[in-house]
C-alpha cells in the first residue's frame, strides 16, 4: 500500500499544532462553511493561524482551506476555532434551501448548462 500525504504527515506534529487537542464541536464549521479573516496576523500568533488569516481575505470553505494548508480537516476545524474565539475570522454557514422553495425547472437547468459550456 502506497502512503498518502496525510498518512504520512508526522502525528507529533499535529498533536502540536493542535496543542493536543482532537476534537470540536461539529456544529460550529462543516466541510463547506465560508471562512473570513477579520483581521490581520498578530506578532507571535502561530504560523499556521497567521496563514489562515492571510489567505481568508476572500471567503475559502473549510475544505479549501485544509487543502491549502496540507492539513487534515479535523485539525484546521480546530485551528479556526482557536481563530473564531479569538475574534479573528467569520464563519458563514451555507442557506438552507427551506423545502417549499421551488427549483428551476430541469429544461433551463439544462440551458444554463450548455451557455456555460458555450464558453
Amino acid at each position: 500500500m502506497i502512503r498518502g500525504a496525510v498518512d504520512s504527515e508526522d502525528p507529533d506534529r499535529l498533536y502540536i499544532v493542535t496543542g493536543g487537542r482532537s476534537r470540536v464541536d461539529e456544529s460550529v464549521f462543516d466541510m463547506v462553511t465560508l471562512i473570513v479573516s477579520e483581521s490581520e496576523p498578530s506578532p507571535g500568533m502561530q504560523s499556521e493561524h497567521a496563514r489562515i488569516l492571510r489567505m481568508c481575505h476572500r471567503p475559502l470553505a473549510v475544505v479549501e482551506i485544509s487543502s491549502y494548508l496540507g492539513l487534515p480537516v479535523s485539525v484546521v476545524k480546530i485551528l479556526l476555532c482557536d481563530l473564531l474565539d479569538m475574534g479573528k475570522i467569520t464563519a458563514r454557514h451555507p442557506q438552507v434551501v427551506r423545502a417549499d422553495t421551488r427549483l428551476p425547472e430541469p429544461e433551463m437547468l439544462k440551458k444554463v448548462l450548455v451557455a456555460l459550456q458555450n464558453l
